[in-house]
């Protein structure tokens, strides 16, 4: 190959390459690798892809009813459209019928009963989109209604279970509530949200020659897709291709999700021939799908006179809908999660998979620890009122220590915390105590708008905690021309992983980014992948990606080092260029000398983590590789005659370890705590008495919108601490723990309304704290102190 193209460069023009430093390398701000063609409107998403010829759409008609039987189903009026190809039921399906992720529960299409309004039924494949819906709803269905359960409080009491419960035990709780100094019970109601992905579920499917099928799937789990579409199709995984450029956000809600269009158009491009697509419409995406996991907490704890923790008591149920879908791991994260930064003392974590006849909950961003978390923050604020303390002080007291009352309530041992170091900081940086005399004078001298403040710390356990899970695989190729094709297992759902695991190869070889091109998620060229969930994408196929660039980046050592009969520590990477002893040549330049001498360039990578297990008869271990730490400061004013509040302050200070890309992992800070924000208040999820999800559109379920936001918004990473542990360049995760940093407005709203009572009892407010529910606690903070003042002219008046 030619190299008439470039300008032949000195030997002293080429040291002066050689010794500046790699701009685009890790640890550096680039731009996310599609935010030009995203902001332009020029990324391809799927529904974007050129439409095949012959190409169907379908449309699923979805149960109407909570529970029900299916007395029959009658699809011949489907057929009086015209453009109409093929309506299927179940019995249409030609392999396995259910699509339960790890235990069945989730039928491809209903068969014999219906367990949610929103189940589909029945599908119909037509010309378009609109056909196959008017269609679809043509079909005749009978039903005979079932007694539904819609209540996880009367599910847990009833112990109508989708999996067994487990415990988290330390110590003895019973003993130690009973010889506490102080004790206090509660419960809190904790909702569900919405994942509101701006691109709904969708997948294109092709046939192919050989019986199988390429599938174009906006997932985060390219290999589960693969495996339950040659499920439901009765084929082995090889004939089975799953593509993944990017999707249009994913939050948990496309790691199970994703499948049901998949296999339904697997099913009708098998029976028809025809390439087919499913796009879900908004409503019957919201509709069909499920959401975070609802929790209802119990909570009994005794405290001595600073608020430390003796024992805990805590009872966390999660609503799990229909089917255990992933919600055996979900609720166990939560019970892992229950302590949050805290040692807990003696402690009993009992953790309840509830069965309602709602859509199967699933994966959200943060995976049931956020919910743990809200639990042990509510009893925290609960602690600090029956005491009359700052809530920040009875956090602190409570803190893990360094060297002792640092192992959890599962047995792992809390290392390199900076909680306290980091708490200092933000409280010095936040100008906490001020702020905190400076609104205890505002609201004293205001009667309506009250004002409040919360600091709430985030420890966040990260790996999957399904072990087999934390493995990784990755793809480089180098051509001739020195450019570089790198594949890994990871999905690229706006996160910026793609351009993260890219950092990583260009900082092994030491080459420009923009000689790294990234291709779509595919599984015939990184197999047996895991989902891209648990925070852990960078962490997983960063590595792997290193892995593979470190075998052929040794290759190419070693033959540098033949070539030109020097030892291998003669031999340096650095800026695009290569030095060898007192040679320098351009990284291209080495690399056709590698190709014309024979030198493989081509190397696949993997990755497990190390150091993880659970016993889960033991209920201990080790589930987390490492722990992400972050704290947030937030201020807010309510009105205390409506309830409406306004975000004024937020000062985050989050742990990323040394950051890949710091530019990118503040985008994902300030995103995970605006999502955050919006479950904990003004994202509510409302059910009719019959069980249909009612706020299934934009118009009724109000994520946060700009005006939302704090007025003042400070974001700031840890500084020059890398992560202990070996991850990769010893960056820390940054996709789910920032989420939880959502809970101080929460908080903080409820300060506000504790103040009507002078901070001496803790407002019952569920989450989220809408200013329904934030009206209705103010309403009892009145009634609280009129009830004193009463009670005091009671005394006061007696002889």
């Amino acid at each position: 190959m030619s190299n008439h193209h470039h300008v032949a460069k000195t030997q002293a023009e080429l040291a002066e390459l050689f010794s500046q430093e790699l701009t685009t390398g890790v640890g550096r701000s680039i731009k996310h690798d599609s935010a030009d063609k995203q902001v332009s409107g020029e990324a391809v998403y799927i529904d974007d892809r050129l439409e095949f010829p012959n190409q169907l759409h379908v449309y699923a008609r979805m149960s109407d009813r909570a529970h029900a039987r299916i007395l029959k189903i009658d699809t011949s009026p489907c057929y009086a459209f015209e453009g109409v190809r093929i309506a299927i039921t179940h019995e249409d399906i030609p392999g396995l019928k259910d699509i339960g992720p790890i235990m069945p529960g989730d039928p491809l299409l209903a068969i014999d009963i219906v367990e949610f309004v929103g189940q589909p039924v029945l599908a119909v494949a037509a010309r378009d989109l609109d056909t196959a819906r008017r269609a679809a709803m043509a079909a005749i269905i009978e039903y005979e209604d079932l007694e539904p359960v819609m209540d996880v409080v009367e599910a847990l009491r009833k112990k109508h279970f989708v999996l067994d419960s487990h415990t988290h035990k330390r110590g003895d709780s019973v003993t130690a509530l009973a010889n506490a100094p102080h004790r206090v019970q509660g419960t809190l109601h904790i909702g569900g949200q919405e994942h509101f992905y701006l691109e709904t579920q969708i997948s294109s499917v092709m046939p192919t020659e050989d019986g199988g099928m390429i599938v174009f799937c906006s997932t985060q789990n390219p290999t589960e897709v693969q495996k339950l579409v040659a499920e439901v199709l009765d084929v082995p995984m090889h004939k089975i291709v799953v593509d993944m450029r990017r999707m249009g956000g994913g939050f948990g809600g496309k790691e199970t999700q994703a499948a049901s269009p998949a296999c339904l158009c697997a099913v009708v491009a098998r029976l028809t021939g025809q390439p087919t697509k499913m796009r879900l419409p908004r409503v019957e995406d919201m509709l069909m799908t499920g959401k975070r996991h609802p929790f209802y907490i119990e909570y009994d704890v005794g405290f001595d006179d600073t608020g430390r923790l003796h024992g805990i008591n805590l009872e966390l149920a999660g609503n799990c809908g229909c089917s255990p879908d992933l919600s055996a791991s979900i609720v166990d994260r939560a019970m892992f999660h229950s302590d949050n930064a805290y040692y807990l003392g003696d402690a009993t974590v009992n953790g309840h998979r509830c069965k309602t006849n709602t859509a199967s909950n699933t994966a959200y961003r943060g995976f049931g620890g956020p919910q743990g978390m809200v639990a042990i923050e509510e009893v925290m604020d609960r602690i600090a009122r029956h005491l009359v303390l700052d809530p920040l002080d009875v956090r602190k007291v409570n803190y893990y220590g360094k060297t002792e009352r640092n192992v959890t309530h599962y047995y792992q041992t809390v290392e390199h915390n900076m909680l306290e170091e980091m708490t200092a900081d933000l409280e010095a940086s936040s100008d906490y105590k001020q702020r905190r005399e400076s609104i205890r004078r505002f609201n004293a001298n205001s009667p309506i708008l009250k004002k409040g403040l919360a600091l709430t710390p985030v420890k966040f356990g990260i790996s999957f905690t399904a072990s087999f899970l934390n493995q990784a695989g990755a793809l480089v190729h180098i051509y001739t021309d020195g450019s570089i094709h790198l594949n890994h297992g990871g999905t690229e759902m706006g996160q910026g992983l793609n351009t993260k695991v890219a950092q990583v190869v260009a900082e092994v070889f030491q080459v420009d980014f923009e000689r790294i091109q990234i291709t779509a998620t595919n599984t015939d060229k990184v197999p047996n992948t895991s989902p891209t969930a648990a925070s852990s994408g960078a962490d997983l196929n960063g590595k792997a990606a290193q892995n593979a660039a470190e075998i052929i980046k040794q290759r190419l050592v070693e033959f540098a080092a033949r070539q030109w009969k020097v030892t291998e520590e003669d031999v340096e990477f650095r800026n695009g260029h290569v030095r060898v002893r007192d040679e320098i040549m351009t990284f291209e330049a080495l690399i056709q000398q590698a190709y014309f001498n024979q030198v493989s360039l081509s190397s696949t990578g993997f990755y497990r983590t190390p150091k993880i297990y659970y016993d889960r008869s033991q209920a201990r271990g080790r589930p987390f590789y490492y722990f992400a730490f972050g704290a947030a400061c937030a201020e807010v004013i309510v009105d205390t005659l409506t309830g409406e509040y306004k975000m004024l302050r937020t000062d985050i200070l989050h742990d990323v370890g040394a950051s890949l890309n710091p530019a990118i992992d503040i985008g994902q800070v300030e995103g995970g705590y605006i999502q955050g924000m919006g479950w904990l208040t003004t994202e509510e999820l409302v059910w009719n008495a019959k069980g249909k999800l009612m706020t299934n559109g934009p118009a009724s379920y109000k994520i946060p919108a700009v005006a939302d936001m704090p007025i003042d918004l400070r974001v700031k990473l840890v500084e020059n601490r890398k992560n202990p542990e070996d991850t990769v360049f010893h960056s820390k995760a940054v996709g789910e723990p920032p989420f939880m940093l959502g809970i101080a407005p929460w908080c903080a709203i409820k300060d506000a309304v504790a103040s009507l009572a002078d901070y001496s009892e803790q407002p019952l407010i569920d989450a989220p704290a809408t200013p329904e529910r934030v009206l209705w606690g103010c309403e009892q903070m009145r009634k609280l102190v009129a009830a004193r003042t009463a009670a005091a002219e009671v005394e006061t008046a007696a002889p």
